[in-house]
């Protein structure tokens, strides 16, 4: 039988965690990983130990695609900065995720001396979509 790794992105993928705090979890020795080069590797069989329940199987085979998109909003004051990142991240975390179960993740930096609002997206290209029509309708009608 073939044994199975996982990077310690895909685990915080499945797990849904950021990828630092499954870094921590290896440091502190609550996730055994195998470190090979500077990256670490973590066996199913350990993943399951961690985690008390079955490991999620990868994805067999057939293609996947991830959508990874900056937005830049220029002119914003901070009140609709937050709106709109607010009315973003609410939305993003309504969406049950794609087909294998990955979220869609939104984040935003606001800078104030530029007024200038960054939106990062990551997820599937359908809801990325998703999300970009709705900054363009808040950008439009800031109301």
């Amino acid at each position: 039988m073939q044994r199975q790794y996982y990077s310690l992105d895909e685990i915080a993928d499945l797990l849904g965690l950021h990828v630092r705090t499954v870094r921590g979890y290896v440091r502190d020795g609550r996730l055994k990983a195998t470190q090979v080069g500077r990256r670490y590797r973590v066996t199913r069989n350990d993943l399951e130990a961690f985690t008390g329940a079955p490991a999620a199987p990868r994805p067999a085979g057939g293609a996947h695609a991830e959508a990874s998109v900056i937005v830049q909003v220029d002119g914003v004051d901070r009140e609709a900065a937050m709106r709109l990142s607010n009315t973003l991240v609410a939305s993003a975390n309504s969406t049950g995720g794609d087909r294998r179960g990955a979220r869609l993740r939104v984040e935003s930096v606001y800078d104030e001396e530029r007024a200038v609002l960054k939106i990062v997206v990551l997820g599937s290209p359908a809801e990325a979509a998703e999300v970009l029509r709705i900054v363009d309708m808040l950008v439009e009608d800031p109301r």
